[in-house]
């Protein structure tokens, strides 16, 4: 038995690299549609009382995201297909850099718009 077969999870077992890369891209999948909304909706629900509540929840979502996904990366013991969360948080890092950066785009939008939009 080889050292690479010790470092695999099962195909069934739910790992912590597994969990990890699950929890941030779901955070990053998160701040992604908060962002797509905050774009396409500037005085919508997310946007009206608050100012720019939803572009800066898209940022913390991303960023949250971004660390989350580098962290579980940093630490997966195998490559890719090992079952340990390297394809997830490659998915993650690229979900949240995506968030991170619509949510700034939202952001400049409703500060830019100022008091225009209500």
């Amino acid at each position: 038995m080889s050292v690479l077969h010790l470092a695999a999870a099962g195909v069934y077992d739910f790992s912590p690299g597994r969990l990890g890369a699950a929890a941030s891209g779901l955070v990053a999948l998160a701040g992604v549609v908060i962002a797509g909304l905050a774009l396409a909706r500037p005085a919508g629900r997310l946007g009206t009382a608050n100012g720019p509540l939803g572009a800066l929840t898209a940022l913390a979502a991303g960023l949250t995201g971004l660390i989350l996904g580098g962290l579980v990366a940093g630490t997966a013991d195998g490559g890719l297909g090992t079952g340990n969360g390297l394809g997830g948080a490659y998915v993650a890092l690229l979900l949240g850099l995506t968030a991170t950066a619509l949510g700034g785009r939202a952001l400049t939008r409703s500060r830019r718009a100022g008091g225009r939009l209500g």
